[in-house]
């Protein structure tokens, strides 16, 4: 017998919860959400572990060796994990959990990859560069009424939008 797929949360419920999730990140933490900070952290323990003199002696590495803490310890990195658990666990529980590539149908699983990884990592850079993700500087400016953030997430859907015309062929 196979488990029947539950419903998605409804996408207004969905957006309420994370607007209030984001209050008590603020109210309890005293910081919003963010991910990008935890792949700094993760890619500064994976170039300590492998070049530890570049590591020490590189300015943008460094200044993230130098607490007493761990740099996966951080705020950030659990925040990553938890969402990374609270994903797999909604994903077992709701009878969702199964590894497939989401692609049009003329388009071959490794082109799909491909441009996902380059977008990835186009969007990694941008984080980097405007010093924070969608999720720091865009939903947490916003939620803060930060011009910063309120412009941010304007151009990030700006952007999406005006790119999304010459890549839709990945979907149709």
């Amino acid at each position: 017998m196979e488990k029947s797929k539950s419903q998605y949360l409804n996408p207004y419920l969905a957006g309420v919860l994370l607007g209030l999730v984001l209050l008590m990140a603020i109210f309890i933490a005293g910081r919003g959400l963010g991910a990008s900070g935890a792949f700094k952290d993760l890619a500064t323990v994976s170039i300590k572990a492998v070049a530890p003199e570049h590591a020490t002696s590189s300015t943008f590495w460094s200044s993230n060796l130098t607490s007493n803490t761990h740099p996966l310890k951080s705020w950030l990195s659990m925040e990553v994990l938890g969402v990374l658990i609270g994903g797999l666990l909604s994903g077992l529980i709701s009878g969702r959990m199964k590894f497939k590539v989401e692609r049009g149908a003329r388009v071959k699983v490794g082109t799909r990859l491909g441009f996902a990884l380059l977008g990835g990592a186009l969007f990694g850079i941008g984080a980097q560069l405007g010093r924070g993700c969608t999720s720091g500087a865009a939903l947490s400016g916003m939620a803060v009424m930060s011009t910063g953030g309120i412009v941010t997430m304007m151009f990030i859907f700006g952007t999406g939008y005006a790119i999304a015309y010459f890549f839709r062929k990945l979907w149709i």
